[in-house]
């Protein structure tokens, strides 16, 4: 049940990130904090199965620190990616 706090934290990030990063407008506001989440709960995931209790103080500092390392990452290439597919399909259909 200690994963739970893994999502949570990943998903507060998440949260965080989407309104302190530039292109909120071109992604939906669920998809960082689903990505935290995701990101938390799948680093809590893989470090129990390599052996980390819950008593490592490691399993907690990884996975509380990968989510704000992770999304903001993720969310940058995303809105560079959409901001490009978004000038390209104005030229394609000669709106701008």
């Amino acid at each position: 049940m200690d994963i739970i706090i893994a999502l949570v934290v990943g998903a507060a990030a998440g949260g965080v990130f989407h309104f302190l990063m530039p292109g909120r407008s071109s992604r939906g506001a669920a998809l960082a904090p689903i990505l935290g989440a995701a990101v938390g709960g799948l680093v809590w995931l893989g470090l129990t199965w390599a052996g980390l209790t819950t008593l490592d103080p490691l399993l907690w500092l990884v996975s509380f620190v990968a989510p704000f390392a992770v999304v903001p990452a993720v969310l940058a290439v995303l809105t560079r990616t959409r901001a490009a597919h978004d000038a390209r399909e104005r030229i394609r259909l000669g709106i701008a």
